[in-house]
């Protein structure tokens, strides 16, 4: 199993990379988002994989973070999501939007994804609704950011006393919103347990 490769970005397409890693190429399928960052033909490149293996191939998918990985691996459980719808996903939507649009049931924000029709599209929402608060989100740009620091301490706090993902989620955004960015970890959970129990 090939889970991370480190070398040199060799050449760049559309849909894959073929990184040079001490003189053997290994060509990596991957979303759009994670060809952008991988950065300028010849440059040095670090891109967590996952290897496919079916009757008839053998694949490598590559990843800029492990948390694109894990939603690669998420969706991909979904009957009906291969590994190249998963990738269009991850290629139309930030991780951000992703675990916004299946923790609020917004099957048509994953419609917007070429590939995936209005029937997917809700039942990547259903299937996926209650396992959304194990996966982390890629920083950076999302329209719903992923919980950082305090936050994301809050969260797996109040996961860890059975809230669901999305309430959990929802109820530390809440108190946030109401203490501010540099709110303590014990000031969330507590703020956060009273909103959830309304």
């Amino acid at each position: 199993m090939i889970a991370k490769l480190k070398g040199i970005l060799e050449s760049s397409a559309a849909d894959h990379a073929v990184i040079d890693v001490q003189g053997v190429g290994y060509l990596v399928a991957a979303s759009s988002r994670t060809l952008e960052a991988l950065g300028p033909v010849g440059g040095d490149v670090t891109i967590h994989t996952e290897m496919l293996v079916g009757d008839d191939f053998i694949r490598l998918v590559g990843f800029a973070s492990a948390g694109e990985r894990d939603w690669f691996r998420m969706l991909g459980s979904v009957q009906g999501v291969g590994s190249k719808v998963a990738l269009a996903i991850l290629s139309t939507l930030e991780t951000g939007e992703i675990q916004a649009a299946i923790a609020a049931g917004d099957a048509a924000m994953l419609a917007r994804t070429p590939g995936v029709g209005p029937k997917l599209a809700s039942r990547i929402a259903n299937e996926l609704k209650d396992k959304v608060g194990g996966i982390a989100t890629v920083s950076g740009g999302s329209a719903t950011p992923a919980p950082a620091g305090a936050s994301a301490d809050a969260v797996s706090a109040l996961l860890n006393l059975g809230f669901k993902p999305a309430e959990a989620t929802a109820a530390v955004a809440a108190a946030q919103g109401e203490l501010g960015d540099d709110a303590s970890l014990d000031a969330l959970v507590r703020v956060a347990l009273k909103k959830a129990a309304k």
